[in-house]
């Protein structure tokens, strides 16, 4: 994923970059970046690695360096940025969140002659930040250019660029599969990904762009450039698991969707006639925590949490780019209340379950710690195919995927034809592959929230809601 902010303002922003860029770190764990424009001195930028050290520790000793009324930042799980570009269009800063699946083939068709070069990373991929400049540098204006890599791009391509005379164009994916909101205070305005990192650093909510709009800002105000469109496809992982609790996504608040989220689930367990007596609900923290506790509002047995995650040296288990470290921070990071376990019957909420990686470990220690049942539920639905638009759910193959995984262990090829059925809990198939899982992990029962109660629970016309990791359908 990736997250980004920015500023422009009457007086020096650099502090409101830097506390802006920082509200995105749970967005990402691999690259952070800042780039001031002072009129005097011009572009000031610098890119830092992330991966084992945390954005606001890496930069605070930039601080003092960085100066200007205008700037952006990024946290980047993908590629160094911002990048600084200089071409016909003038000199001009860019960062940008989405996915480029079709880098290779634009690369071949548009820039394969002599004179064309792209900085590799060391993956050898081309920086899909730069790819994105060189497709806008081949119109006549940063407008057209825009809408003209948009539209070249398979997959999501959200972006800032910072302008040569410090003013701010922001343009959000041509299906609006991420947030872009604008920010306003007695000095300036903003841009943001996340509304509460502008909230805290005494904005307002101004705006929020539609899908494929374009908008200038300025320290006086915004003016859209190209209008929005009327598909919109935004991606219901925001609610579900990767959204900051406090932003607002199209009116609908991250935290009390998941509460409604819990409560819909509590409802069909209901529906379905589960009557274990629970001694507690807890979520799988930390995201899992609000469909929790809406469950457990919804239900008879209380809200507790077993477990604990030691945070302060490890905030997020998927920091290390190794699989197998991964793993042992996630254990290491389960601190047991042996009171709240040893004898209980417990049924835990998780935001998803992806590829079931880090689940096994969790069991295993619930169960070492002297659970009587545990019970799961899983916030979303099976997820059958990795996400093609975002770095969500990504994968080299579907068949990484739990579900698709145990579907193919159940019937082979066959049960590919199925998959509706599969992710279907009132269906044989359905009650086939949630009993494989169980009986695989040791669950006392296996349930996922269904696709109708996850799109009641967000709220919003359900054709503006991508869905395509679960139901396969764009």
């Amino acid at each position: 994923m990736g997250g980004f902010f920015g500023a422009v303002s009457e007086r020096d922003c650099v502090l409101d970059i830097f506390f802006g860029v920082d509200y995105h770190s749970h967005l990402g764990t691999r690259r952070g970046g800042m780039i001031m424009y002072d009129r005097e001195h011009g572009f000031q930028r610098q890119i830092h690695n992330i991966e084992n050290t945390p954005f606001r520790t890496k930069f605070e000793k930039d601080l003092i360096d960085f100066q200007g009324c205008s700037g952006i930042g990024c946290i980047s799980d993908t590629d160094p940025q911002p990048l600084l570009v200089r071409s016909h269009l003038g000199l001009y800063a860019l960062t940008t969140v989405g996915i480029v699946n079709n880098a290779e083939d634009l690369v071949t068709r548009y820039f394969s002659d002599h004179g064309h070069q792209f900085m590799a990373m060391g993956s050898g991929k081309v920086n899909q930040t730069e790819l994105v400049a060189a497709l806008i540098n081949q119109k006549d204006d940063l407008v057209s250019g825009i809408l003209h890599a948009q539209e070249m791009i398979n997959g999501s391509m959200t972006l800032l660029v910072l302008t040569g005379d410090g003013s701010i164009i922001a343009a959000r994916d041509r299906l609006g599969r991420l947030p872009v909101l604008i920010g306003k205070s007695e000095d300036g305005h903003c841009v943001s990904f996340e509304s509460f990192a502008y909230h805290k650093l005494g904005y307002e909510d101004a705006y929020e762009l539609g899908p494929r709009e374009i908008v200038k800002v300025t320290a006086g105000g915004f003016e859209t450039l190209a209008p929005a469109g009327k598909d919109m496809k935004i991606c219901a992982f925001l609610w579900t698991y990767y959204g900051y609790p406090n932003s607002n996504y199209e009116g609908v608040n991250v935290e009390l969707m998941r509460y409604r989220n819990g409560q819909i689930l509590a409802r069909e367990d209901k529906k379905r006639g589960f009557d274990s007596e629970l001694d507690y609900v807890a979520g799988v923290p930390d995201s899992g925590v609000p469909h929790a506790i809406g469950y457990a509002n919804a239900g008879s047995a209380p809200f507790a949490r077993p477990f604990i995650k030691y945070t302060p040296t490890w905030p997020r288990s998927f920091m290390p780019a190794n699989q197998k470290i991964r793993n042992q921070v996630a254990k290491m990071k389960q601190i047991p209340v042996p009171e709240l376990i040893e004898g209980k019957r417990l049924l835990f909420v998780d935001d998803s379950i992806v590829r079931g990686t880090q689940l096994h470990e969790t069991i295993d220690f619930l169960y070492a710690s002297g659970a009587k049942e545990v019970h799961m539920r899983s916030a979303c639905p099976p997820i059958m195919y990795g996400c093609k638009y975002l770095n969500f759910s990504s994968s080299n193959s579907d068949m990484e995927l739990l579900a698709r995984r145990t579907v193919q262990e159940l019937e082979g090829d066959e049960g590919q034809k199925h998959l509706e059925e599969y992710a279907d809990a009132d269906t044989e198939r359905g009650q086939c592959m949630l009993g494989t899982i169980c009986e695989k992990f040791g669950f006392s029962s296996l349930g996922y929230q269904s696709l109708d109660g996850l799109l009641e629970a967000i709220g919003i016309d359900r054709d503006k809601v991508c869905t395509y990791c679960w139901s396969g359908k764009e």
